[in-house]
């Protein structure tokens, strides 16, 4: 859906959603209070693969299911790629929306530059340190390797 169609500023952010959990919701959540119709592109599996060099727990077709259940979501898109100029060209958003832990790092610096050009602003949200889908991913592998191998 193009910009034209939508009432009110457009918002984007991204992420795998992995394990759903608080720091998520809060994600979008701000997001959504910020924009009038929030966009938020859920990474594939095979771009999980290729970035991460892990598979997503849950598949993306159900994590795409649980973004778009949320109230504060209006659209969700494949985020097949990590290119977010491209992002921005092809789904015209106002703001894109990221965790601080991004702040001042040479991509979103050069990205602030770039988004300029499309009129488009970068908000950074704090980061949730305490939760995070990898750290539940390594005390459930914890778990595991303790009831199978008796670690």
């Amino acid at each position: 859906m193009k910009k034209d169609t939508r009432k009110g500023k457009v918002g984007y952010t991204t992420g795998v959603f992995d394990m759903f959990h608080i720091g998520h919701l809060h994600i979008l959540k701000n997001a959504k209070s910020l924009c009038d119709y929030l966009i938020v592109g859920v990474s594939s599996d095979e771009l999980v693969q290729h970035y991460k060099k892990k598979t997503p727990i849950i598949p993306y077709a159900n994590r795409k299911e649980i973004i778009e259940s949320i109230k504060y979501v209006d659209e969700v898109v494949v985020q097949s790629d990590r290119d977010k100029t491209k992002a921005c060209r092809e789904l015209e958003f106002d703001f894109m929306f990221v965790g601080d832990d991004w702040k001042n790092s040479e991509l979103f610096n050069k990205l602030e530059i770039e988004f300029k050009e499309f009129g488009a602003e970068i908000i950074y949200f704090p980061y949730t340190k305490e939760v995070s889908s990898t750290n539940f991913r390594e005390v459930l592998q914890e778990l595991y390797d303790k009831e199978n191998f008796g670690a």
